[in-house]
């Protein structure tokens, strides 16, 4: 059978598919599965032989739904909607008109409204890799969790190797950025924790993130910050996810940054301001004391995916110190 999985945004959403993507390549290696995301994210999943990636337009509008359905309605069995938003499901509905079978992922969307509004109910909710997991199961396929990480992609390794040649010392990440302010720390503590770890002399530090504000302010930091390198705009994901491999560890908020950690297998120290991982987004294998939060505000979780709004107007959830990264690095 073929199966079309939609899952168009974000990053990290779409990171998250892939050690539950992995499964089912290797358990059903006589189906198809294509995946219809967002462009250029292609790379993760590249390595499995029975996956097939198409591109699509993030915002999906409703003239591209309609090309979807007539483009790939005469190629798919099933469809598998991990987005569940209403141009999917209008999608979906298209696809079953045309004798498809369709399953959409259970995201759990007002349970999450309860702890992150209301404070109702404060305990872990199913993570999206389980949601995903269950949506395959109710589409009559099982999947494991023995997902490690990506296969070594050789040509891009020796594209990284040549950039910033062999490893010495330790080599560490830093992601400062998220898309909301809530989700950050401030500038002067993630430049604190930069120039402790370049006061060390064995320590060469890369600089991760996206976006023009955000490459122009990192290429600065490195300008000031010795040993240090911004890769931020600079790499196909590809190099990227290399680059990231070759690192000891990746310093990163709760970002897409903190997932295509897990697809190399690389531990990353993750800090959560305004969200939480009782959520579900927690990296995929990453462990539970790489991650750094406040655990004394009852205000938390406010937000299931990020804000650039706090109710009390202090932010006081983005005041982690330094020193607590640093410790636990």
């Amino acid at each position: 059978m073929t199966y079309l999985v939609i899952r168009l945004a974000t990053l990290g959403n779409v990171a998250m598919t892939v050690p539950v993507i992995a499964s089912l390549s290797r358990r059903y290696p006589n189906d198809r599965f294509i995946i219809a995301g967002k462009k250029e994210l292609s790379a993760m999943f590249a390595s499995f032989p029975n996956v097939t990636y198409h591109e699509v337009d993030n915002r999906l509008n409703w003239k591209g739904v309609f090309a979807l359905w007539k483009e790939l309605r005469g190629q798919v069995d099933a469809v598998i909607d991990l987005q569940n938003i209403p141009r999917t499901r209008v999608l979906g509905v298209l696809m079953w008109l045309s004798g498809k079978k369709v399953t959409r992922v259970r995201y759990g969307r007002i349970r999450k409204h309860l702890i992150t509004v209301w404070g109702i109910g404060k305990k872990s909710l199913p993570s999206e890799f389980e949601r995903y997991r269950d949506t395959f199961r109710r589409a009559g396929l099982e999947t494991d969790t023995d997902f490690t990480a990506l296969p070594v992609n050789k040509r891009a390794a020796n594209a990284v190797q040549k950039l910033f040649g062999t490893k010495e010392g330790r080599w560490i990440g830093i992601a400062p950025f998220a898309k909301s302010k809530s989700n950050m720390l401030p500038y002067r503590i993630s430049k604190e924790v930069l120039a402790r770890l370049t006061a060390d002399e064995q320590t060469h530090v890369f600089l991760f993130g996206a976006g023009a504000i955000e490459c122009e302010m990192l290429r600065q930091w490195a300008s000031v910050y010795p040993r240090t390198i911004s890769v931020a705009g600079q790499l196909p994901l590809e190099q990227e996810l290399e680059l990231m491999r070759s690192l000891d560890v990746m310093i990163c908020m709760h970002s897409a940054n903190q997932h295509l950690s897990s697809l190399v297998g690389l531990r990353a120290i993750s800090v959560w301001c305004a969200t939480h991982p009782i959520i579900g987004f927690a990296g995929w294998k990453q462990k539970a004391e790489d991650i750094i939060q406040r655990n004394d505000l009852r205000c938390r979780p406010c937000t299931c995916h990020g804000t650039n709004h706090c109710r009390y107007g202090n932010y006081a959830c983005r005041e982690i110190q330094a020193e607590t990264i640093i410790q636990q690095i």
